[in-house]
């Protein structure tokens, strides 16, 4: 990709080299060159956007400096921006117009950056593509026959098809780590509750912030993540020391009792750990420190349900007690213990996001859907066990690119690592996606 990244953006800006509004008429340019072929950018707000660099190149000449100067980007739909609409793709709250923005989107506005508009995401941010009623379908650029990812999957495409250099998402099945590796991105799903919700709400709602969700960046390189990060988070993070690669403990998770994985994938995961060993780190497959998976998802996915619908009955499944909610918090505690104490061991886990790569679109509804994998049919469903491994016990994960497939689709891992341990989680991802591409 030749366009250049977010940090490339304020450099030269800051440099006078080019300027906000320059970097913001060439944004636009590739989104009405690019987007018609993959509707990723579905809220467009170029007038106020031209109006804000203008503005933002005058105070530059009055000295004003900031770490993402001029630099143009889009946010997922889901977050409130003032004067434009917030529907989560819902037929019914096609004409809801929010009122404020987002605290997250106030924070990047004052960082810099200019926003240009709003990305698609699936109905109620509810699935592993994005596709609604209001926007349609986003299409992934790698081919358009395959999902974008969901339910940041316009976010994810945004970036991946080089049209803005910087994003916003959330996450709570996988929402910004598995449409960035479908689309050979970077993304930050953070330590829960590091990112403020606030304006990241059901439209219309301003409640509290839902349980396993968080905020947070998606880029195409690490550096552009690691300053995001910094904008975004309500305190500082610790930083990530510099490292040798043969620093690295690393504990790679390609087997999960609850789902299977695809030969390819594990391939890929099998190479990112022979590069780390080849580099002289400690590399295990397997530790008698991790808990009980099959445990932890069937928790993760029970607390997920009742986050997902606010407690109403599913189906057949009755409204959830109280009772059952106050157990699935000591199981979350307990589950949380049990992962610090293997960071006691390891610097990170590296696994899948996803069994495959970006799988065929399919609008069957969730609990219907079925995926092929290597030939077998296996339930669509139970891929939610490779995001929960970091969303049940609120560790940071960073979704990095590391393969290709052999259908010529990019292949990403998550890295995950102990609670407040971001800047560690971007940190061994970039190590990562270094000691492979460099091969």
């Amino acid at each position: 990709m030749t366009e250049r990244s977010a940090l490339e953006t304020a450099a030269a800006v800051r440099a006078g080299e080019t300027s906000a509004l320059l970097e913001t008429e060439a944004a636009i340019a590739r989104i009405e060159a690019r987007d018609a072929a993959l509707n990723a950018v579905v809220v467009r707000d170029f007038d106020r956007a031209r109006a804000a660099a203008a503005a933002l190149d005058q105070r530059i000449k009055h000295g004003f400096d900031a770490p993402l100067l001029g630099v143009p980007m889009t946010v997922k739909e889901s977050y409130d921006i003032a004067g434009l609409k917030t529907t989560w793709g819902f037929e019914a709250q096609r004409n809801f117009t929010a009122q404020d923005d987002a605290v997250l989107v106030k924070r990047l506005k004052a960082a810099g950056a200019i926003v240009l508009g709003k990305t698609n995401v699936p109905v109620g941010l509810a699935d592993l593509q994005s596709n609604n009623p209001i926007y349609g379908r986003t299409l992934n650029p790698h081919d358009h026959t395959r999902s974008a990812g969901g339910s940041s999957g316009g976010a994810a495409v945004a970036l991946a098809s080089g049209m803005v250099p910087l994003e916003i998402g959330s996450d709570i099945g996988g929402s910004i780590r598995t449409p960035a590796a479908f689309n050979g991105v970077w993304g930050l799903k953070p330590t829960f509750d590091l990112l403020s919700s606030t304006g990241h709400h059901f439209p219309g709602s301003d409640g509290a912030r839902v349980a396993l969700g968080v905020c947070g960046p998606m880029a195409r390189n690490a550096d552009d993540l690691v300053v995001a990060l910094d904008v975004l988070a309500d305190h500082p993070v610790a930083p990530a020391a510099p490292r040798e690669a043969g620093a690295w403990r690393i504990l790679i998770l390609a087997d999960h009792p609850e789902a299977t994985l695809s030969a390819e994938m594990r391939a890929a995961l099998q190479a990112v750990g022979d590069a780390f060993a080849d580099a002289g780190a400690k590399v295990d497959h397997r530790s008698d420190l991790l808990p009980d998976l099959a445990q932890q998802h069937r928790h993760y996915m029970h607390m997920l349900n009742i986050a997902m619908t606010r407690g109403a009955a599913m189906g057949d499944r009755p409204v959830p007690t109280l009772a059952e909610w106050f157990d699935l918090g000591d199981h979350q505690a307990r589950n949380m213990r049990q992962w610090a104490t293997l960071f006691g061991d390891y610097d990170a886990v590296i696994a899948p996001m996803f069994a495959t790569t970006a799988f065929p679109h399919d609008d069957t509804p969730l609990a219907q859907r079925r995926l092929t994998i290597d030939g077998e049919d296996t339930s669509f469903g139970a891929q939610f066990a490779w995001p929960g491994l970091a969303t049940f016990p609120m560790l940071p994960a960073t979704s990095v690119p590391v393969a290709t497939g052999k259908d010529g689709l990019p292949i990403g891992v998550q890295v995950i690592t102990d609670r407040y341990q971001d800047h560690l989680s971007i940190a061994a991802a970039r190590a990562a996606h270094n000691l492979i591409w460099s091969k």
